[in-house]
């Protein structure tokens, strides 16, 4: 079906660029290589263990898609590897490295997003646009909460420019778009588009959602 074939190229390019995501976070904390591939599967599949968890579909999908862990692996191992290689000019090259970073997260967050949602529509939850919305939320930054938790820092998606309302927006175009159609493809450009600008314009920009900063009275 045309919809698997779709679900299953979000998950590889998801899976590659949280992996790759969380290899780098992990390898800036300096972490052994055990350490890069264990946040790196973390990150690529913390988000679907939770949503997966939620609805009770057990054991969660990446257990039964053990490629998908071999691809994950192997994008943290090569990271891993360029970065050893490259050591002397890693720390020089941090915020390129860092504007590289947000790229490929900034894939993964789009990708598994829509993949969550759409896995809404897979499972019968498709008249509950409020948990499709929120399964899609999930997948997207679920990952990346375990990642930071894990590497001993405030998760990203809590204070860092639009996160988390990026996965929202790009949930609801993508249920809005999906609910009136059986063909995903052009929800799924549409919506990941959606995403993927969002982070970027809010990353170029600075973007950031209100809070209270204290050190301002001082």
């Amino acid at each position: 079906m045309l919809a698997d074939t779709v679900m299953t190229i979000l998950e590889i390019i998801g899976t590659i660029a949280f992996a790759i995501s969380g290899a780098f976070i992990a390898i800036s904390v300096k972490m052994d290589i055990f350490g890069v591939v264990f946040i790196g599967c973390t990150t690529a599949f913390g988000g679907g263990i939770v949503r997966d968890l939620l609805i009770g579909r057990i054991p969660p999908a990446v257990f039964r898609k053990f490629e998908l862990v071999v691809i994950a692996a192997v994008a943290a191992i090569a990271v891993f590897v360029i970065a050893a290689l490259n050591k002397k000019t890693f720390n020089p090259l941090r915020a390129k490295i860092e504007n590289i970073n947000n790229v490929f997260d900034a894939m993964g967050l789009a990708a598994f997003a829509v993949m969550g949602t759409e896995v809404a529509f897979s499972e019968g939850f498709s008249d509950n646009p409020f948990l499709s919305v929120i399964l899609g939320m999930l997948t997207g930054v679920g990952g990346g909460i375990i990642r930071d938790i894990l590497t001993d820092s405030t998760p990203v998606v809590f204070k860092k420019y639009v996160y988390a309302i990026a996965a929202i927006a790009g949930s609801i175009l993508y249920y809005i778009l999906r609910i009136n159609t059986d063909n995903p493809v052009w929800p799924t450009i549409l919506a990941m588009v959606l995403v993927f600008m969002l982070r970027m314009l809010a990353t170029k920009y600075r973007w950031s959602l209100p809070k209270i900063n204290f050190e301002e009275n001082k």
